[in-house]
């Protein structure tokens, strides 16, 4: 965690801003080539912008604490539906639902509405994660799949207030490419900013020793509950974008495809650094959609190339396999985008008086 004495913490700090700025201008660069292909492509970018916002914010949580969630797709459900309530227009909610009076006559804006399902997440995050953050080893990373499983049988059956097993339509269609984006520039900022806090610090070194971290008077176990609750809302975010980009919500949407997808993005990129979440969610995303074209079929000539479905599935588990054997740390490991040269050479002279004052002690 220690940074060298070649290296001080305000060159660290300068380095890993303008690691997230670059991070964002390359974002915006994607997005604005997009703009300018067809329909199709912009509507994959879109797609693959709101997985990014869903990844960084499992990373406030994941890639800080070291600690696996199989969770997080529940506070995607938990917004998506809460959203979907807030804006669906009174009349349809009379017939797809059977809220309270009041809740069924409400229609909030698409803003407020997002803040009040995000914060709700945030909130659900808080209860459940009170306990849940005291577990040691695999119990915890357990423990958040049982939240997923316990979000997902409620959502399927709840037929009153989420339409049970039937989609929910009629959501307010507002999510295009640069909608997302600016989410996911948002999303990137905090992540980087918790990363570089106080906060984020104390997380980083129970994630190193655990042991040694209690020792040092640090609670493991309220840092990661902090980071639960911050990562909660911005997944949950990820969530609102992508009810309001389909245009419906259903509770097999938010279970273990998507478990599966975005936990694959944070592995391969790797856990420990922004870069590698967007590098994940890159490679995971082209790979995906790569297979899911073979899979419709690839014309050439009079004869027409498929392949059966669930190619796109097993290529991203071998994938994944291959990077856990070979490379463990992801295709990025720690590594943040930026020049390497970055307040090296400022920093430099500082070690000559570090080796003059072990003399002097001497």
């Amino acid at each position: 965690m220690a940074t060298s004495p070649a290296e001080p913490w305000s060159v660290e700090r300068l380095r890993k801003i303008k690691s997230a700025l670059l991070l964002g201008v390359l974002i915006l660069l994607v997005a604005a080539l997009a703009a300018l292909g067809p329909p199709a492509l912009q509507r994959t970018v879109t797609e693959a912008v709101i997985d990014l916002v869903v990844v960084l914010g499992m990373f406030i949580f994941v890639g800080n604490s070291g600690v696996l969630s199989f969770g997080h797709i529940a506070f995607m459900a938990i917004a998506g539906y809460g959203s979907a309530i807030l804006t669906i227009p009174p009349a349809k909610k009379a017939v797809l639902l059977k809220l309270p009076p009041a809740l069924e006559a409400l229609q909030l804006p698409v803003a407020l509405a997002a803040a009040i399902a995000a914060f709700i997440a945030g909130v659900f995050a808080l209860i459940v994660g009170a306990p849940i953050m005291r577990l040691k080893g695999i119990a915890l990373p357990m423990a958040t799949f049982g939240v997923l499983m316990v979000v997902h049988v409620v959502t399927a059956n709840w037929q009153e207030v989420t339409g049970g097993r039937q989609a929910l339509v009629g959501l307010p269609v507002y999510v295009n490419l640069w909608v997302a984006v600016g989410v996911a520039l948002v999303t990137l900022a905090v992540a980087a900013a918790y990363k570089m806090s106080r906060r984020g610090l104390l997380l980083q070194c129970s994630r190193e020793n655990e042991v040694a971290a209690t020792a040092s008077g640090i609670d493991p176990a309220r840092e990661r509950l902090v980071a639960f609750v911050l990562s909660a809302v911005f997944v949950g975010l990820g969530g609102i974008l992508f009810a309001h980009f389909i245009g419906t919500v259903t509770a097999n949407t938010f279970y273990l495809n998507l478990t599966f997808t975005t936990l694959a993005m944070l592995v391969v990129g790797g856990m420990r650094s922004l870069t590698g979440a967007v590098v994940g969610v890159a490679v995971v995303s082209t790979v995906s959609e790569i297979f899911r074209s073979i899979e419709k079929g690839i014309a050439i000539g009079d004869t027409v190339l498929s392949a059966p479905p669930g190619l796109q599935e097993i290529a991203l588990a071998l994938m994944m396999l291959l990077i856990l054997i070979f490379r463990p740390q992801g295709l990025v490991g720690d590594f943040e985008l930026g020049w390497p040269r970055w307040g090296r050479g400022a920093a430099r002279p500082a070690a000559p008086a570090a080796t003059d004052q072990t003399a002097q002690r001497s």
